[in-house]
């Protein structure tokens, strides 16, 4: 260890950065939690056996097992920006805890170095890490993951990406990633630390740009098992996994076999649970939690648990989002109007039993909401771009007008009306139309039924002010096509907010994605002021620095009526039959289910489940 610290400094002082010894991990913006010798996370319990199995659900189909591109509708557990963001046949070289906001630790890389001028990270492979083939992860299998995710992946990888400029092998097990001179590097060395890392002698004899059903080669703690294309997937557990024994992963990832079954309807997913062809699911539709549970047999006796799990955890923001790309709704007066009728107390009170609250942060539920009016630091970042900026941005923060639930909106179609007609729109035999006489039709694409119920009063209360307002209900590989292509008016998403957000911000609302395909700026958003802020995030030195930044982009975004936002609730909403042990202690930023809870022979053996 001695020596291949010594020859470290040696490297590190010829590229030109000062160095200290290699660590087990490395905190963004805080401190680490846990010490070089701890054993194991306090939210797991170590000693959790292995085995059972773990049935979930999911909604819609899928036809590739290849999470890294663009084509393909990717697999339940294989795909990075789905089911809780896991990989579970792939690693990373290194893992964050959950119960803290942006710490990390060695997986496939036992150690890491992060140069003095914050110009390059190097990892340090651990010798034991192998491929599910039992060969060993090398270096050159890390710099080919990146230059092939960068170059060939999926596009959210080039944005992310973007700032490192290369690698430099250091030897077998040794690497260094290195930064864009001259560019504040914060994020990038998490970026890095969490790139899934793929094979490079299995990419050598497959096509890396083509979906397949063939599961790639991985070295995660899970294998794929079984594929029923469209209908399910199962993994099962790596026998001898490598990594079973580090303090990452010991007490994690305890299930024998873990199954998604295919759903294209939640009320059928729902009764699957009831019917007992599932053991777990969390439950999204608000009428099926205040309605449908209390009356089963099984959850009366017991057997099937309803429960309501904290979130503390950054909600995410979900909303309708208006594809400003179409001219009808390319005027910020015409967004504003279509925000303003639908009607979301009546939509709580009457849909939803009242279980929500309404969004107003695309930072919900964390200190990274805006508050008040902009003041101190906040109101410096912002007056930059007074000039471009609507005025609402430096008075109160941005909140959507409340109804009294009765239905009657009537002064918010006045409201509307009035914002249309400043906008060159009027009604004509009853229709609105523009001065070309050409009739505003508006779409809303959605590939789940449950939002007709909703979207349908929304419907109705845009035909008032004559707008021709649409429910189109596609397949989900039409839907998936359709959003990639941007070919739409308005649909909902729900985008994903982390506790240190920087890098991943310039992929959902920075100018130069609003028109890459693939990418996550739904709404077209252009705006040099919100592509500032959001270098000033990525920039941040401190928390506090973090704070004044996000609540000035929050502030922004929220006021540009791109979006219409709908609700959220801190909560995780959730039903399982009485089959599993859990840890004493829940992890404070993550549901746990997946890879702290265990397969309970004793409870299993009371309900006849093997």
């Amino acid at each position: 260890m001695i020596r291949i610290c010594f020859i470290l400094v040696l490297l590190f002082a010829a590229a030109g950065g000062a160095t200290a010894e290699p660590k087990h991990g490395f905190a963004v913006l805080g401190s680490l939690k846990y010490g070089p010798d701890f054993t194991h996370f306090d939210y797991v319990n170590p000693d959790a056996p292995k085995g059972g199995r773990l049935r979930l659900w999911y909604n819609g189909n899928f036809d590739s097992l290849n999470p890294f591109i663009l084509k393909g509708h990717w697999a339940a557990g294989s795909n990075p920006f789905g089911v809780d963001g896991r990989l579970l046949t792939f690693e990373t070289l290194m893992v964050g805890a959950a119960d803290e906001e942006d710490s990390f630790y060695g997986l496939i890389a036992g150690g890491v170095e992060l140069a003095g001028d914050g110009q390059s990270i190097t990892f340090i492979l651990r010798p034991e890490a192998r491929w599910h083939d039992g060969s060993t992860i090398t270096a050159d299998d890390v710099a080919f993951s990146f230059t092939t995710l960068k170059n060939k992946g999926h596009p959210v990888y080039r944005v992310l990406f973007k700032d490192v400029t290369g690698t430099d092998i250091l030897g077998p097990g040794e690497i260094r990633f290195n930064f864009a001179k001259g560019v504040l590097t914060r994020d990038l060395p998490a970026t890095v630390a969490t790139m899934p890392v793929i094979s490079k002698a299995w990419y050598t004899e497959h096509d890396f740009t083509k979906t397949t059903l063939s599961p790639p080669m991985g070295s995660g703690p899970y294998k794929v098992d079984k594929v029923d294309p469209g209908r399910s997937i199962t993994y099962a557990l790596a026998e001898d996994h490598w990594g079973k024994d580090l303090a990452v992963y010991r007490g994690r990832y305890n299930f024998q076999r873990i199954t998604w079954d295919y759903y294209r309807d939640r009320d059928i997913g729902l009764e699957a649970l009831f019917a007992g062809k599932l053991d777990f699911r969390e439950d999204f539709t608000s009428r099926n939690w205040a309605t449908k549970y209390d009356n089963v047999p099984a959850v009366k006796d017991g057997r099937l648990i309803k429960e309501t799990l904290r979130d503390h955890s950054p909600s995410g923001f979900q909303a309708f989002f208006l594809n400003t790309r179409q001219a009808k709704l390319s005027d910020r007066r015409v967004r504003q109007a279509i925000g303003l009728v639908f009607d979301f107390e009546w939509t709580n009170k009457n849909l939803f039993y009242g279980l929500y609250q309404r969004t107003y942060s695309i930072f919900q539920n964390s200190d990274m909401e805006a508050a008040g009016a902009p003041k101190g630091a906040e109101l410096t970042l912002l007056e930059p771009w007074r000039g471009e900026l609507p005025e609402e941005v430096f008075g109160p923060v941005y909140r959507a007008p409340k109804t009294n639930g009765s239905g009657n909106i009537r002064s918010q179609l006045r409201q509307a009306k009035r914002l249309l007609k400043a906008a060159g729109w009027h009604v004509k035999d009853g229709k609105l139309v523009n001065g070309k006489g050409d009739p505003f039709e508006l779409e809303f694409l959605t590939y789940s039924k449950s939002f007709e119920r909703i979207i349908m009063p929304y419907v109705r209360n845009l035909e008032k002010l004559g707008i021709t307002a649409r429910l189109r209900l596609v397949e989900p590989a039409q839907y998936q096509r359709r959003i990639q292509e941007f070919d739409f008016d308005v649909t909902t998403f729900r985008n994903s907010s982390s506790l240190t957000p920087g890098l991943s911000l310039r992929s959902a609302w920075n100018s130069k994605t609003a028109d890459m395909a693939g990418g996550r700026n739904y709404t077209g958003l252009k705006s040099a002021a919100v592509d500032g802020l959001i270098e000033k995030i990525i920039q941040a030195k401190s928390r506090k620095e973090l704070r004044h930044a996000t609540h000035a982009l929050d502030r922004v975004i929220m006021w540009t009526h791109n979006l219409v936002p709908q609700w959220f609730k801190a909560a995780h909403t959730i039903a399982y039959w009485d089959l599993f042990g859990r840890p004493a202690i829940k992890p404070k930023y993550a549901r746990g289910v997946l890879d702290t809870w265990w397969w309970d022979t004793g409870k299993a053996a009371k309900l006849g489940r093997k």
